[in-house]
């Protein structure tokens, strides 16, 4: 059921809110509308939900196949990488959610709860089992409200979290899983269950999307509570600084516009604001490595050598097909998924491809011909070896942050994207899609060198920007198990960040999981 533009505006502030608050969460996307959700279930908590955008009542957002729309709109941070010399000195765009719910109301609305090697990778760089898979798979069953097929060691339902199964796949998704197990790769139900404890497998995807709209952590965790009086969302506000007493984080200074104002927190402050925007916001605060902050004249409150570095990202490269006739798009267009260890021996999945039900080239490829009917395979690496960095270009708020995106630059990758490329285009040209398949508009048959250019010109994100705050015992870390940055008192950051490493497959789903175990260590820190 959708829901009127004006319905919940009364429950907004754009204005600065009046009063003191226990809690202030800065960011509304997956992992701060979870956090905020749940610190707001204790009627004595006052709890502050700041976000940047505005409100998520458009059609782009609510009506899945319209999701292209919202990128590069004003619901988009419109962030771009660097030209990249590895990318044939292209300049990739970074898209992220500027809305409430973040990237959960302008992305592909796919749920993927990341593999069991993940997730105890987290754990042994925390040094906390509670981060473990074995913990967060009872989150994960804590979180959902599943409509697919019962698995109770796996699955959950009742929870906040509406997932489903496409209720009416289109024949490419269902050619996709059957092409994949003619080449010996296994199929599954779900690919959030068993297959993600092993090598992996194919299977339609799981996605937010109910009654045929869009289900964002928004709508899963804030909006139902709109109103209490113990929690104030507070949009069209950004927040540019942390206000410090000494070390002590003690509230946050918002902007809006040419306006400023401070609002403080009686207990702590919450940066949930993505992998972007939370550490340039910690090093204008004078929390980061102190290169990056001397040349702006910014004060060193705290050298932390990690903030904005460890940069990671899913990349994947568009193979498209010509169909022969027109195909047709569902759930937002993206209803099969695969996850494979190329080698058993692998921890976690190496190779991660996406189905797109339209065809989508990059200006760098476009000229090599777009099928008017078609589909695509975003054919991508699951735990690519290239790292970047997120730098400042001045002290101000307003000055835009510089995102060395770095993507290609490990040599690994480039040789792994040529194999995962192999297996898109092997799978489309397998039996299962004869009747569906004309001909195969990109790459095609390319020598090494012509593939290398085609595979720079294509390379995209999959908008999984994570890890440049990470969570860690070294000296590269920014938190502890806990959420706690290192040598500030009453400041924790749950976002994707904070990950170690980038996760196999979609961020949106784990990023929900961080802001729930945000929920319960902060819960046990103040015996709420």
């Amino acid at each position: 059921m959708s829901i009127p533009p004006a319905s919940y505006a009364p429950s907004l502030t754009t204005g600065a809110p009046s009063g003191r608050f226990d809690f202030i969460v800065c960011g509304a996307g997956p992992a701060g509308c979870a956090l905020a959700g749940r610190l707001a279930e204790h009627p004595g908590v006052r709890v502050l939900l700041v976000e940047a955008g505005g409100a998520d009542t458009l059609p782009e957002i609510l009506e899945p196949t319209q999701w292209p729309l919202n990128l590069g709109s004003d619901r988009d941070w419109g962030f771009v990488a660097q030209s990249n010399p590895h990318l044939n000195h292209r300049a990739i765009p970074l898209n992220m959610g500027k809305v409430l719910g973040g990237s959960s109301s302008i992305n592909v609305m796919v749920w993927a709860r990341g593999h069991q090697a993940d997730w105890d990778q987290f754990a042994e760089e925390a040094g906390d089992d509670d981060w473990g898979y074995r913990s967060v798979l009872g989150i994960y069953r804590r979180i959902e409200d599943w409509r697919g097929l019962p698995d109770a060691a796996r699955r959950g339902t009742g929870g906040p979290v509406h997932v489903e199964t496409p209720p009416h796949p289109q024949p490419v998704a269902i050619a996709m899983v059957e092409a994949a197990k003619t080449l010996g790769i296994p199929t599954f139900d779900s690919p959030n269950g068993a297959m993600m404890e092993g090598r992996g497998g194919v299977a339609l995807n799981d996605l937010i999307v109910k009654a045929g709209q869009r289900s964002s952590l928004f709508r899963a965790y804030i909006l139902p509570k709109l109103g209490q009086p113990n929690l104030t969302v507070m949009t069209g506000a950004q927040v540019s600084r942390l206000v410090l007493e000494g070390t002590t984080v003690v509230g946050v200074e918002i902007t809006q516009g040419a306006q400023r104002t401070r609002i403080l927190a009686d207990r702590e402050v919450i940066l949930s604001m993505g992998a972007i925007n939370t550490p340039k916001v910690l090093m204008q605060s004078g929390i980061g490595p102190e290169e990056e902050l001397a040349p702006h004249g910014i004060p060193v409150i705290q050298h932390l050598p990690g903030v904005g570095r460890n940069h990671q990202d899913h990349v994947s490269f568009g193979c498209l097909f010509e169909a022969n006739a027109p195909v047709g798009v569902g759930n937002g267009g993206s209803e099969a998924t695969l996850y494979w260890k190329t080698d058993a021996a692998l921890a976690a999945p190496d190779v991660f491809h996406c189905q797109l039900e339209f065809p989508v080239p990059t200006p760098e490829t476009a000229h090599r011909g777009v099928p008017a009917h078609g589909w695509m395979t975003f054919a991508g690496l699951s735990h690519p070896k290239s790292r970047g960095s997120v730098h400042l270009t001045g002290a101000d708020p307003d000055a835009p942050p510089r995102i060395q995106a770095n993507t290609l630059s490990h040599p690994d990758d480039l040789r792994d994207a040529r194999a995962t490329v192999a297996l898109a285009r092997e799978m489309a040209h397998a039996s299962p899609f004869r009747n569906l398949l004309k001909r195969e508009a990109m790459p095609g048959n390319l020598g090494t060198s012509e593939m290398d250019t085609y595979l720079r010109d294509a390379a995209v994100t999959f908008w999984h920007q994570a890890c440049t705050a990470k969570m860690g015992r070294d000296a590269m870390s920014v938190v502890n198990g806990n959420l706690q940055v290192y040598g500030i008192e009453r400041l924790r950051i749950a976002d994707a960040s904070v990950l170690p490493n980038v996760p196999s497959g979609n961020t949106m789903a784990p990023c929900v999981v961080i802001g729930e175990r945000a929920a319960e260590i902060i819960g046990r820190a103040h015996r709420l």
